[in-house]
This record gives C-alpha cells, structure tokens and sequence, in this order.
C-alpha cells in the first residue's frame, strides 16, 4: 500500500459512503447471477437425470466461456471511470461503446466455433452417452445468447465507469424473474424440455442487453457520443483486456488444477472440496463487490489527476477489505454446523470438509486485501501487472498442489495450499501497491 499521511476523518467518511454506494448494489448484482443456472437446474431437474446431467455440462461450459471474457466489464470499468474523472462524459461513454462493439464481435467468433462443434466439446468434457444429446441441445441453443451475456458484462462495465451500480442491479434481478417464468413456460407450458430451457435463458439474456443498449444509447445521445464502431477504439479495448484474460486464465487454472488435485483424493475429499469451494465462491463475491468500488472510485480519482486522492482511497479500501475479511472469517466459524447439513448428511463429508472450512475462515482478511488491491489496480488500468502477477501465483501454486497427494495430504492440507495461493497473491500486490508504480494518472493510462 502506498506510503500517506493519515486519512482525515471527514475523508474517511466520504470514502466509506462511496464504498458502500457502489459495493452493495454491486454485491447484490453478483449474486444474482449464478442464480440463472439455478434456477434452470431447478426447472430441468423435473425433466428427469440425463436432462440434469445434461444441463449441467453445458451450464458449465457456458459459465467458463462467459467468465474467461469478464475482462469487459473490468478493462471497461477502468477506462471509462478515467474518462469520467477527467471530465470528459462523450469520451466516457465513446470508450464505454468501444467495449461493447467488442464484446458483439466476439460474441460472434465464439458461436461460430459452438455451433459446429458442440458435440465434440460435450463429448471431450465427459458427458454420458444418455446425457450427450441434452447437452449438445442446451449448448447450441444457449450458444446463441452469448453476445447478448458479453454485452451485459461490457455495458456492466460502462455504468460502473459511470458510477453506476445500481441499474446493473435491478437489471440482473428482472432478468433472473424473467429467466424463471421463461423456463417454467417453455419447458412445461410449451412442451420444449431441456430446448425450452435454454431459449427462456437466451430470451432473457437477449432482454437484459436490450436494457442496457438502451441505457448507454441514451446516454450516449445525451452527450453527443458516436454509437459507430472504431476500429481504432475497439482494438485498444482489446489490448487493454488482453492482460486481464491472462490474469482471468490463470486463475481459472488454479481452480481447475485445485479440483482435479481434490478428485484424486477419493469421493469424500471431492465431495468436501465442492461444498468448500461454494461457500469460497461466495465469500468471493462479497469482497469482490468491493474490488468493483475500488475499480470505479480509483480510475475515477487517477482520471482526475488526483494521485493524492487515489492513494487515500486504496488505503481505505484495504482498511474495509480487512475488516469484511475478518467478519466473513467469523460467520463461517459461527455458521459452519448449520452450512454443512445443508449439502451432505454424510458424517465422513462433513467431517472431512470441517477443517478445510476453518482454513477459509482463518484465510478471509487475506483474501479481504487480495480483492481490494485486484480491484486497485484494476482501476488504474495496471493489467500488465495483474497478468504477470498471477501467472507467477499459478507457477508457485502447481507443484505445491500436485504434491499434496503424493506426500499423503488430504483436504486440508489442499485447501492450506490455496490459502497459499491467496498469500502469494497478496505480497505480489502489496509490493505493486507500496511501489506507487501503479498510479498513472490522465483520462488515459
């Protein structure tokens, strides 16, 4: 953390009322999000097992797919949040359409690569001969959303830029009422199955990025921006986003990697391991509501040429990610003999899972610090950084993995290894941030 006098109060008071302006709504944004594949599974479940199973690769494939490009809300953020802080509405905006001429175009590469090859994609990831054609089905269909989906993470991205997490909000929540009712009418009042199902998520998503166009149109009206694509704004989009799918990659590696490690332990660790992992998911999004904050207020202040500012509102927002660490910690110890009935009566699965939980509760002021300096840097438009960082976080974390297993560890033993993870991640940005390197400031970095 960069090295500043001490906050006065009434500074600390206008930080915190941004942090929370920005960080709750966007907490609520975040979580209704995996409830779209929930309640898909809740709808298909009734259709029978192989539509489940089903459901249930494609799901997966898709939430990877749609996560490997959330670099277009992140890069977005930052670079409109600049544009903002220096004044400049019409060029915040332009940046902000930029992301989403983007996210169109690569919204199309990747149906045209789905459509043909989805079979063979359900078939590499495992799926059952019963359960194969249900998922080459649901992808297909779904597969024709996925602009739309990139496009809400683009137009995410330019409304917080814009300070805005609230429509992001009620956007997500009309679109998970809609996905529901549409599910329930087309796989049961139409008759269409699992088919069904996936034309209510592409009817839904298709609608949310129609709210969002309409918004950044109308804004874009307002203020005299151009809605036509440039080719030279679209390709520093990409450039910029470049690092951050890097640093995205390679995270996703680490859970992969962590998962695979877990399934070599025998059913009980695996078992364990998802409930462990559910519940790390979740505390993710509540520090990472406040990363979205840090990205919107930093690039905001860096855009303003206030380096003084932004350094007074990193060392704040570490100061919050510390304490949601600690209070997260202290939940899942209070909570943890309600939170595992929840998912196995199996005595050997709770019992195994009991320790690791621990681990993630002693792990979370880590973590707390982990998001809000991400989320920092993000800010600044420092992903070169952010890439290079995890890539040697990744490095550390592989062998130490691979070898829990073969030095006869067991869960616990793994989920310290992410915690590892975590510790590694924190001193590559604790040294950035100290370094002050990160603080470039301008409308553009």
């Amino acid at each position: 953390m960069p090295q500043a006098p001490a906050i006065p109060q009434a500074t600390r008071r206008q930080h915190d009322r941004e942090i929370v302006a920005l960080a709750v709504p966007a907490f609520g944004a975040l979580v209704a999000e995996p409830l779209f594949v929930m309640a898909d599974s809740a709808i298909v479940g009734h259709l029978g097992t192989a539509q489940l199973a089903g459901l249930g690769v494609a799901s997966a494939l898709l939430t990877t797919a749609v996560s490997v490009f959330v670099f277009l809300a992140y890069a977005t953020t930052a670079a409109v949040a600049r544009r903002v802080g220096s004044g400049d509405l019409p060029a915040a905006i332009r940046q902000g359409m930029d992301g989403i001429w983007l996210a169109l175009l690569l919204g199309a590469a990747v149906i045209a690569l789905v459509l043909p090859l989805a079979p063979g994609i359900v078939d590499v990831f495992g799926a059952s001969a019963t359960a194969a054609p249900y998922a080459t089905t649901y992808l297909r269909i779904s597969s024709l959303g996925i602009p739309a989906m990139l496009v809400v993470l683009a137009a995410t991205g330019v409304l917080r830029g814009l300070q805005d997490t609230r429509t992001p909000l009620y956007v997500a929540v009309a679109g998970f009422v809609a996905n529901a009712g549409l599910n329930a009418a087309l796989v049961y009042g139409a008759g269409l199955g699992i088919a069904g199902s996936a034309w209510g998520t592409v009817i839904a998503q298709c609608a949310m990025a129609a709210v969002y166009l309409t918004v950044v149109v109308r804004g874009a009206r307002k203020h005299g921006a151009s809605l036509r694509p440039d080719a030279a704004g679209i390709r520093a989009s990409a450039q910029a986003g470049l690092p951050l799918l890097v640093r995205t990659l390679s995270l996703r590696a680490i859970l992969m990697i962590a998962t695979a490690v877990a399934a070599r332990l025998g059913d009980a660790d695996i078992a364990a391991h998802q409930i462990v992992l559910s519940l790390w998911s979740l505390l993710a999004f509540a520090l990472d509501a406040i990363a979205i904050a840090g990205q919107a207020i930093i690039g905001r202040y860096l855009g303003a040429d206030d380096a003084a500012g932004a350094r007074a509102a990193c060392r704040r927002m570490v100061q919050w990610g510390i304490a949601a660490g600690v209070v997260l910690g202290l939940l899942v110890v209070a909570a943890r003999p309600l939170f595992l009935p929840l998912f196995t009566s199996d005595p050997t699965v709770k019992e195994t899972a009991l320790p690791a939980l621990l681990i993630v509760a002693l792990s979370q002021p880590i973590s707390g610090v982990v998001f809000v300096l991400d989320g920092v840097l993000m800010g600044a438009g420092d992903g070169p950084y952010l890439a290079g960082a995890m890539v040697v976080t990744l490095a550390v974390f592989t062998p130490v993995a691979l070898l829990v297993p073969a030095l006869g560890g067991g869960l616990t033993a793994l989920w310290a290894t992410m915690t590892l993870m975590m510790a590694v991640r924190l001193t590559t940005l604790w040294l950035r941030a100290r370094s002050g390197r990160w603080i470039v400031t301008g409308a553009t970095r």
